[in-house]
């Protein structure tokens, strides 16, 4: 075996700011410590891990091969750290809840209801989440089972396929394609996407997309009810779920399905590294609801 290194987890979240920020100064400022001592934490690092993490210059900080794959393997690991300290604390105070994660427009009533009527010791708790943060609790320690949407990304997870259901396109009222039966994707080429793409890799790979670049850069929307307001306001397509589509009602947009795309793939997430047997189980009632 080679030799064993301990890595610091405090060097470890500096690193990742600066990997972030690319900028000592501002990755500094984020972390309220002085330039100088960031550097000199980034050194002892690479010391540790005998490698170069950055290749610097007056001009640019910029990742090497090292570096890119440290920060693709630190973020679980410090995620992991976390939420082994948030159950320590749990246990400590005699902490008894449950906490299940949702995407809108998926209903958990019933397998939280039977799940709570098994485990009444349980506090069993609800949080909606985000395209964005869906799986991210469940590494962190805040959910310990979470409802997601794929593609996600599968490291780190156990996940459990539970249903499926078909895309469509969500658009203004008045849109031309808004009275269609159906589209096919091919059809919203034209269109600007307010999602992230890789929610929607089929808009993606359409060769002759023309919306959204010359438009400038996506606007950022925090919920799916901001996403909603701008397509209803300014135009613009965003391709949801159908559960996700008639969960938000709203007057001024329209959905219309998608024929020639597969639909969305509804799984039940928690981290791989947990050996609580409430897991499995209540990925086991949730099956029985569907």
């Amino acid at each position: 075996m080679g030799d064993v290194v301990d890595v610091d987890l405090r060097k470890l979240r500096y690193f990742v700011v600066v990997a972030e920020e690319l900028h000592f100064g501002r990755a500094a400022e984020r972390l309220h410590i002085t330039q100088p001592v960031l550097s000199r934490q980034i050194r002892a690092l690479e010391q540790e891990l005998r490698a170069q993490l950055f290749a610097r210059n007056k001009q640019t900080t910029e990742l090497t091969a090292a570096g890119r794959q440290l920060l693709e393997d630190a973020r679980p690991l410090l995620a992991a750290a976390q939420a082994l300290h948030r159950r320590v604390q749990q246990a400590e105070h005699g902490s008894s809840a449950f906490t299940v994660g949702f995407m809108p427009g998926i209903t958990v009533t019933g397998a939280v209801r039977a799940f709570s009527a098994r485990h009444p010791e349980l506090s069993v708790q609800v949080v909606r989440t985000s395209w964005v943060d869906q799986v991210q609790g469940v590494h962190e320690g805040l959910l310990d089972v979470s409802f997601v949407r794929l593609p996600v990304d599968h490291r780190g997870l156990k996940l459990r396929p539970l249903f499926r259901e078909p895309r469509v396109a969500v658009l203004p009222a008045g849109h031309r394609l808004a009275g269609k039966e159906s589209v096919v994707i091919a059809d919203l080429a034209a269109e600007r996407l307010l999602q992230d793409p890789d929610a929607v890799p089929e808009w993606r790979d359409l060769p002759e997309r023309t919306g959204g670049e010359e438009a400038g850069p996506r606007p950022s929307f925090a919920t799916v009810e901001e996403k909603l307001e701008h397509v209803a306001t300014s135009g613009g397509v965003l391709v949801l779920p159908l559960s996700t589509a008639v969960y938000y009602t709203h007057t001024d947009v329209a959905h219309v399905p998608i024929d020639d795309i597969g639909p969305n793939e509804v799984c039940l997430a928690w981290s791989a590294d947990r050996r609580s047997p409430l897991l499995p189980e209540f990925a086991d009632i949730v099956a029985t609801q569907q």
